[in-house]
């Protein structure tokens, strides 16, 4: 892997592990359930994070929730 791609996992991977970190507390702290928006942006970094190790580079469709 060269060294930008490696970089850039890592740079991703601190972005969610700080994401997964700040949901957690909510739910610890306060008993509350994380924001949908919330969860729909750390899905859309590991999905990055995937596209990025596979890489290839799609069209990003829109995840698939129920409001």
């Amino acid at each position: 892997m060269s060294t930008s791609k490696r970089e850039e996992v890592s740079s991703h991977l601190r972005y969610i592990r700080q994401e997964l970190r700040d949901l957690d507390q909510m739910l610890s702290k306060h008993g509350l359930l994380p924001e949908l928006a919330e969860l729909k942006e750390v899905y859309n970094s590991l999905d990055a994070l995937y596209q990025l190790l596979a890489g290839k580079i799609k069209k990003k469709p829109k995840p698939e929730f129920d409001d």
